[in-house]
């Protein structure tokens, strides 16, 4: 079966390009031909641009001028991580050559499939532009096509008045419907939309030992705990410290903003993240997918919740896993978490993988269509 798939593209980002590979690399697995959508649209195209404004106060005639030449040395820099990942995107995430822009473009020129799906990661995320875009519930799609979404996530607790009928309205549309958190599935059904089904997100898919023979690399010299904090969280800056002091350990990162780690690798691409996630002792992070990895790799962990609204994903996470404890606020909380039994854990993970499996492979064999 030909499949195509979307979800946010290219947007350098670990989790999204680790995600975006899972699926498609399942499907061929499976042994269909899966690509996915070389979809741009302008608001996620903004990325490693030499000229961007990241205040609009600053565009005025000279002050402009000034500010680009004072980012350029470090713009020119992070070109290294931009070529980690497009290289990363080359070899394994399978593209269709056809660019797009917008949802219209794709209904104008329809990219030829027997099936589509939508997601993983953030696709309906309505705090951003995608979760408002059309393209990413398969809107382009004519009605006669399998349409599936595997995985898709709100990231949110509850969508805008505003949105509600949008989303309705999208989501009806499409044949078989998963979501990667519990909230989804609540979301969909204050909608009415009562076929939802929770499925794990597209790494669970493939095993430890796909990701650790793929992408794993050599191990660092020190053993470390691996930070991975977008909030420059102090929290997480405290537990990080109190770690690496009492295990005598180094903490490295691959986040730009950290500035207290003893190795940064910001500029690498995903191996070295999954290296990092594969070889650390310790992880503290406040990432859905260094989570998923932690799971998947069999770390011990805390998630330390993040200052913007998506918490849900990681909570919810934890919570198919009987692992709420390990979502924090303090030290105290800290202190008070256990080990992580895997043994018993490993068993739950393997139920929900069957089932996240199934409903894939159902989908796309026309066994659970509402239509």
């Amino acid at each position: 079966m030909k499949i195509k798939t979307i979800t946010c593209h290219e947007v350098y980002n670990h989790g999204a390009s680790l995600q975006e590979h899972a699926l498609l690399k399942f499907l061929i697995n499976e042994g269909h031909e899966a690509k996915t959508l070389h979809y741009k649209p302008d608001y996620l195209s903004s990325h490693f641009k030499l000229d961007g404004l990241s205040n609009p106060k600053f565009d005025k005639p000279v002050i402009k001028q000034l500010y680009l030449l004072a980012k350029l040395p470090g713009r020119l820099k992070s070109l290294k991580r931009k070529k980690a990942f497009d290289d990363f995107a080359i070899k394994y995430i399978p593209t269709d050559h056809e660019l797009y822009t917008s949802n219209e473009e794709l209904k104008s020129n329809l990219p030829k499939a027997d099936a589509y799906i939508c997601g993983s990661d953030q696709i309906w995320n309505s705090f951003f532009q995608n979760g408002k875009d059309p393209a990413f519930y398969l809107d382009f799609v004519p009605d006669e096509k399998l349409k599936i979404s595997y995985a898709a996530s709100f990231a949110i607790d509850h969508i805008e008045d505003s949105l509600i009928d949008f989303v309705k309205e999208k989501v009806q549309r499409i044949n078989c419907i998963s979501v990667r958190e519990t909230s989804g599935v609540t979301i969909l059904n204050s909608l009415g939309i009562n076929s939802a089904v929770q499925v794990l997100d597209p790494v669970f898919l493939l095993d430890s030992i796909y990701w650790k023979n793929t992408f794993v690399n050599e191990k660092p010299n020190n053993d470390f705990v691996f930070v991975y904090d977008f909030d420059s969280n102090p929290l997480i800056e405290q537990l990080s410290k109190k770690i690496a002091k009492e295990q005598n350990l180094k903490i490295i990162t691959v986040n730009k903003n950290i500035n207290y780690s003893d190795y940064n690798y910001y500029l690498e691409g995903p191996e070295k993240f999954l290296s990092l996630m594969y070889y650390a002792k310790y992880v503290i992070t406040n990432s859905f997918h260094s989570v998923a990895f932690s799971l998947i790799f069999e770390k011990q962990f805390v998630v330390v919740n993040r200052t913007e609204a998506i918490n849900t994903r990681m909570r919810d996470l934890l919570g198919l896993f009987n692992l709420s404890s390990l979502l924090i606020n303090s030290v105290e909380q800290f202190d008070a978490v256990n080990e992580i039994d895997y043994l018993k854990l490993n068993e739950r993970k393997e139920i929900l993988k069957s089932f996240s499996k199934e409903f894939l492979l159902n989908a796309l064999n026309n066994n659970i269509l509402k239509h």
